[in-house]
């Protein structure tokens, strides 16, 4: 599996889960606030993507060129940071029209009856 996704656990719990995960979480969050577009997500997470690819080869030596951690990475950024999307969007919605809408769980809010 190192070699597939072109990284060591060290580097993969530091770098992806902590350090990009972390900035994956605060732009969902900026998103959500701003009421950004949910597709600039996928973007912003794309290039979050490429900078972790970065810094693992950097700071761990990992490869660099390698497509399978990419999108290993990338996904994990995308589910981290829509994650937190739609909670800060659910909150949002739910105190800024309290007239209007109910929360419905932990990632909906429904019309309030």
């Amino acid at each position: 599996m190192e070699q597939a996704l072109g990284t060591t656990a060290n580097g993969f719990f530091i770098i992806t889960a902590a350090v990009m995960g972390f900035a994956a979480y605060m732009t969902g969050q900026a998103l959500a606030k701003t009421w950004r577009p949910l597709s600039r997500l996928f973007v912003y997470c794309a290039l979050l993507g490429l900078a972790d690819r970065f810094l693992v080869f950097a700071l761990f030596e990992g490869t660099l060129l390698s497509l399978a951690g990419y999108l290993f990475d990338t996904s994990l950024l995308s589910a981290i940071a829509l994650f937190a999307f739609q909670r800060t969007r659910v909150r949002k919605m739910v105190t800024q029209y309290p007239w209007l809408y109910e929360r419905a769980g932990l990632f909906a809010w429904r019309k309030k009856q």
